[in-house]
């Protein structure tokens, strides 16, 4: 077998460590002429002149070995030249890392440190090697841990409690790997770091431009605010491409800072990162301690200047169009899907890694169907990937209806479709069409639903949530409302704040507890009462997502909320053909006996929807006892204590 001494990068550090070999040569000589313990036999207990003499031999090249070809790339250089270093700080890093490319520098620095014990060299012995006096404050300079080299993460200064020159130095194993050729990150970064992901196609190919050649002209501290998720690391990762710079991008904590900047200034990569909290990062970041790194940072948050200290980054606000989302989506599917892609992705406002995981969870469940992508492959893959925290103040639904499931008058079915179409297509009309009433105003839709209990109100929630392929969360009034002042607002702002991430409808069912009509100041109670309802309509006003609120008595809402609601659909008590359609529904799946007569029961018993169902269901039950199907008598009795639990009277021919 023969033996690969080819050296690659490490030929040009040998090739330095040789130069060093002689100066440490001259050093020993220039201390052992005028040594009275040369002669000693008891120093060699630690290290003979004649042994370091030996150390100091000329080493014989291997067989074979290559000579350094010329223009060889010597790292050591590369890397000084990169980092600006001085020719002091490059030799005296040359000097801390020789022991660990060539052991003989152990026993070396040992003889010369006057301790076989300390194999690294010294703060004094690095300034002797450089020739540098050990007073010369500037020379000292160069090891506080502001001077490049520890300032830069290449050089630490170990043994504080020692006398200053008696310190030692150690270069990282990251530093000397990378000046070896080998470029795989530090430890201290493993699961920290990906591969930057295109994310959604960038909105606005000039924004691009522009930020490319602001990158390509050296480094940037940018802090990038999205609307939509996704938008600022589609731009930054466009921008860092074309620009011809890769990138770290950085999901770990903010501890890590230190081995993330040294990772950046050795392999020369920018720094990206994204998410909702990036405040802890930029303070650790500190002031001044990515001066020399590219650092772009994207996150729907507002920039606070508490965050920085002095050095604030460049703020942009990423620039925002619906097509480019669809865009996105194209390119991660597979050829023509094969159906409307615009108005199946049209809710979704999934960017970056979440909206290419669910068109891969798209295709696979496709394949688990065996059948071609369909749209409601793509809507449930795009649900799995809106998890959300609202689950803490709302019940979930997950839409299982349609609008067959409706009966309801032409209107209000109109109206309910009308919703849905100002749903899927608000970021055109609002955004791209600049029909945005301005103000600070969000591209929600608000819609309310007034009408008697039992009238399809919450139904209708459901069948809107389900055209728009997203889950339906039902706010839970008894978590939101608190006796304590300024917490009800507190709980409310947490719901807004996570419906406007998340994409899914949000139902105030009940609105009238929170957006009740403001009542005249007469003390305190009323006075924060006002404050509570001036909140809502700011944040209404504010919001991003779709919010539904239900009401049996629409003269309960506030005229101020009204006014800010995009559609009001009026639900009325269905009428005799109405309730006949009805009970027809509620009986489509239930075993019935032949020729049972409902239009008597739909003339006789005046039922909203909510209550025939529930009817049906008395009368499924009282059947499945007896083992039999649905007959006549189980629908009327269903019927009578439906008129019994609201205290009506039986009509005399049913009583």
């Amino acid at each position: 077998m023969t033996l690969d001494v080819s050296l690659g990068p490490a030929a040009a550090l040998l090739t330095r460590l040789s130069a060093l070999r002689d100066r440490v040569a001259a050093l020993v000589a220039h201390r052992s002429a005028d040594d009275p313990t040369a002669g000693d036999p008891l120093r060699g207990l630690y290290l003979s002149e004649e042994a370091v003499r030996h150390l100091l031999r000329p080493e014989p090249e291997p067989a074979g070995l290559p000579a350094l070809a010329d223009g060889f790339t010597d790292p050591l250089a590369a890397l000084a030249a990169r980092l600006r270093l001085a020719p002091l700080d490059t030799t005296l890093l040359l000097i801390a890392l020789a022991p660990d490319l060539d052991r003989t520098f152990e026993q070396l620095y040992g003889y010369l440190n006057d301790d076989v014990g300390r194999r690294r060299a010294t703060v004094g012995l690095a300034l002797d090697l450089y020739g540098a006096p050990a007073h010369l404050a500037a020379a000292r300079a160069r090891f506080h841990p502001t001077a490049p080299l520890p300032a830069l993460g290449l050089l630490t200064v170990e043994e504080p409690e020692r006398p200053f020159l008696s310190r030692s130095l150690r270069v990282s194993d990251r530093v000397l790997a990378h000046l070896l050729g080998d470029d795989t990150p530090d430890a201290a970064l493993t699961g920290h770091l990906r591969e930057p992901s295109h994310g959604s196609a960038p909105a606005d190919p000039e924004f691009v431009r522009r930020l490319a050649a602001r990158l390509a002209a050296g480094p940037l501290f940018a802090f990038l605010r999205e609307r939509r998720e996704g938008e600022g690391l589609g731009c930054a990762t466009a921008a860092l491409r074309l620009a011809g710079r890769a990138a770290l991008h950085y999901t770990g904590p903010e501890e890590r800072i230190p081995e993330l900047l040294r990772e950046a200034r050795l392999s020369g990569r920018a720094i990206l990162v994204d998410g909702d909290q990036p405040g802890p990062f930029l303070r650790a970041l500190g002031a001044d301690a990515a001066a020399d790194v590219t650092v772009l940072v994207t996150t729907a948050r507002p920039y606070d200047p508490q965050w920085c200290d002095h050095r604030d980054p460049l703020v942009l606000d990423v620039p925002s169009r619906r097509a480019a989302a669809l865009d996105a989506w194209a390119a991660v599917l597979p050829g023509d899907p094969g159906f409307d892609l615009a108005a199946t992705v049209a809710p979704y406002h999934l960017g970056g890694e979440r909206l290419t995981r669910a068109a891969r969870a798209a295709q696979d469940l496709a394949a688990f169907d065996g059948t071609p992508l369909a749209a409601a492959h793509l809507r449930l893959a795009a649900r799995q990937q809106s998890a959300s925290g609202l689950e803490q103040h709302a019940r979930r639904i997950r839409p299982a209806v349609d609008w067959h499931d409706l009966v309801l008058p032409d209107r209000p079915l109109t109206e309910l479709r009308e919703l849905a179409l100002r749903a899927r297509h608000r970021d055109r009309v609002l955004g791209d069409w600049r029909l945005s009433a301005g103000g600070g105003r969000g591209r929600g839709v608000l819609g309310l639903f007034a009408g008697e209990s039992g009238t399809g109100k919450t139904l209708s929630a459901e069948v809107v949530a389900a055209e728009l392929g997203l889950d339906l969360y039902v706010v839970q009034l008894s978590s939101v409302v608190d006796k304590y002042i300024g917490e009800t607002e507190k709980n409310l702002e947490r719901i807004f704040t996570e419906a406007d991430r998340t994409d899914a409808v949000l139902l105030f069912d009940e609105a009238d507890a929170v957006f009740g009509k403001r009542s005249e100041v007469k003390d305190a109670h009323d006075r924060y009462a006002n404050l509570e309802s001036a909140y809502l309509l700011q944040r209404l006003e504010a919001f991003d997502g779709i919010a539904l609120l239900t009401t049996n008595l629409r003269a309960n809402i506030d005229e101020a909320f009204t006014r800010r609601l995009d559609l009001v659909i009026d639900f009325p008590f269905p009428d005799e053909e109405q309730r006949l359609a009805l009970w027809r529904l509620g009986l489509a799946h239930v075993p019935s006996e032949e020729g049972v007569e409902l239009r008597p029961l739909a003339a006789e018993f005046e039922l909203a929807g909510g209550s025939v169902r529930s009817a049906v269901v008395t009368a499924a039950y009282l059947a499945a006892g007896r083992g039999e199907p649905v007959g006549a008598a189980d629908l009327l009795e269903g019927a009578r204590r439906e008129y019994r639990k609201a205290g009506r009277l039986v009509p005399g021919t049913w009583g």
